[in-house]
């Protein structure tokens, strides 16, 4: 079981069963909505993930889209969309207490990628912070 939640702790989840798999996605719905280069999301069927605690708050993001996140800190958690994915859901997966539990497996969406994210994996990278100048 996979068990994960918000950033202030007023809605908290759990996942039974493997994920089906785990993507990170590009498309700018994405995007926009989590504010970030691509998001994480590990598909379930939704009866397998509960809300243990707290109600998330439902967003109609497309036609069919529905976005889950929490009305106190505003972390994303939840996708849905009952026509092109019916009786899924996908749990946003750095939201999960151990987000290492199930390692991604693609990128989805490269259409839409941002250009320089091409590349993002040759950056310098430091443990906390670059040296200040």
């Amino acid at each position: 079981m996979i068990t994960g939640g918000c950033h202030c702790g007023a809605i908290r989840y759990q996942a039974e069963g493997d994920a089906l798999h785990h993507a990170l996605c590009h498309c700018t719905d994405c995007r926009r909505h989590a504010g970030a280069p691509m998001v994480g999301w590990t598909m379930y069927p939704q009866d397998a993930v509960k809300v243990t605690k707290g109600t998330p708050r439902v967003y109609a993001s497309s036609e069919h889209g529905r976005r889950h996140f929490c009305p106190d800190c505003g972390t994303g958690l939840f996708y849905d969309n009952a026509k092109s994915l019916p009786g899924l859901i996908d749990v946003q997966s750095a939201t999960y207490d151990d987000p290492d539990a199930v390692p991604a497996q693609v990128h989805i969406q490269v259409a839409d990628r941002i250009g320089w994210m091409k590349t993002a994996h040759e950056l310098p990278a430091f443990d906390r912070y670059p040296p200040q100048p």
